[in-house]
């Protein structure tokens, strides 16, 4: 097995008296689909929030590649290599496909001292990313506006790997998509991680964590309680595991 690409040691977060992370221990390997799974306020948005440098948290440490690394804003994430989707997404509708993948990084050449896109350059560029994910735009010209839901998560991604992120967490990318858009977006998520990214996938719908994720862990007030490889458990299981019905559960919760 490969070196894992991020390691959490130990993370907590306190907000004054609230405990909302208490000693989370978590691996996250690149080629691999890791679903973070459990009710609300259970920990989970908390804690991919410290992942992506918006919370530094009150204990522990977060390694990268080997080495420790302290955020102090998501900027020191994203040159980290930590891109973030999240089910609200920051892209604008009134620019085309390229503008939005290039963001803030646009590709520019002087004249004559004067700054002009690299329109050609930043366009074939999208074409290859969504080309390899299999994303079904053809016109990288085309306004967000017009595109379907699971069309502006491709969107996302694209910028994602454009900013050559190695981890990409996906904060509920199917809540509000139909079926058939659902289907390309967990396919999406599929490829993320086929082509080598870390994936950390949050989804309340087990049906699609069993169809997409390798890795699934339970957090549950603040507290990693259960890890289990897709093959070793049940949707069964990993429901009782978020409720609390499970015994080992049960067992941890009495210890502490």
């Amino acid at each position: 097995m490969t070196a894992p690409f991020l390691v959490a040691r130990d993370i907590a977060k306190r907000f004054g008296a609230l405990t909302a992370l208490s000693g989370v221990n978590l691996e996250i390997r690149t080629g691999e689909v890791l679903a973070l799974l459990g009710d609300n306020g259970a920990g989970k948005s908390t804690f991919i929030k410290v992942l992506a440098g918006a919370h530094k948290q009150s204990d522990g440490e977060l390694i990268i590649e080997g080495r420790p690394v302290a955020f102090a804003s998501p900027k020191d994430a994203a040159t980290a290599g930590i891109a973030t989707i999240f089910q609200e997404l920051a892209l604008s509708e009134n620019l085309s496909i390229a503008e939005n993948v290039f963001l803030g990084r646009e590709l520019k050449r002087p004249i004559l001292g004067i700054p002009f896109l690299k329109r050609q350059e930043m366009r074939a560029r999208v074409e290859t990313l969504l080309k390899e994910l299999d994303a079904h735009i053809s016109d990288p010209e085309a306004p967000v506006g017009s595109l379907s839901g699971g069309q502006r998560q491709a969107v996302a991604i694209c910028r994602a790997l454009n900013l050559n992120a190695k981890l990409v967490i996906m904060d509920e990318p199917t809540a509000a998509l139909a079926v058939a858009e659902t289907r390309k977006v967990l396919q999406l998520t599929r490829r993320l991680a086929e082509r080598g990214c870390a994936v950390v996938l949050i989804s309340h719908n087990i049906a699609e964590v069993f169809e997409v994720a390798d890795r699934m862990v339970v957090f549950r007030r603040g507290r990693k309680v259960a890890e289990r490889n897709r093959a070793e458990t049940t949707p069964e299981e990993i429901v009782s595991l978020i409720t609390g019905a499970h015994p080992d559960v049960q067992a941890l919760e009495k210890t502490n």
